[in-house]
């Protein structure tokens, strides 16, 4: 069955703005960390962001740090990937992550969203 769906994706340009969603199920959602990965053309797929449960622990890649917000609302089990000043090398197809713990570092994440294309044109 489906877990994990996500939207938001699109064509923006450069300096622009996107916000993502991701809206789970609860057995995956409720008490346990999630987060955001990305995969470009030709590369492996790459950590952007990650919260816990209560949003109290946060984690973000350097290219995603001052630009991006990751955030969450329990109620909807939704999480959501708020980009800004976007850049072209921000084009990647980006993923929704589940993670099998309370936890934001060191751990892999157990469930994956089929993804949601952004594109930033020059």
């Amino acid at each position: 069955q489906v877990q994990l769906v996500e939207s938001g994706g699109g064509l923006v340009q450069a300096g622009g703005s996107l916000r993502l969603s991701c809206a789970a199920s609860g057995s995956i959602f409720s008490g346990y960390a999630m987060g955001w990965f990305r995969q470009a053309p030709g590369k492996e797929r790459e950590f952007v962001a990650a919260l816990t449960y209560s949003g109290s622990r946060l984690s973000y890649a350097d290219s995603a740090k001052d630009r991006f917000t990751i955030s969450r609302d329990n109620a909807k089990n939704t999480v959501y990937l708020q980009m800004n000043s976007l850049k072209p090398e921000d084009t990647a197809v980006y993923y929704c992550a589940a993670y099998p713990f309370d936890m934001v570092v060191g751990i892999t994440p157990r469930s994956w969203g089929q993804g949601t294309q952004v594109t930033v044109s020059s």
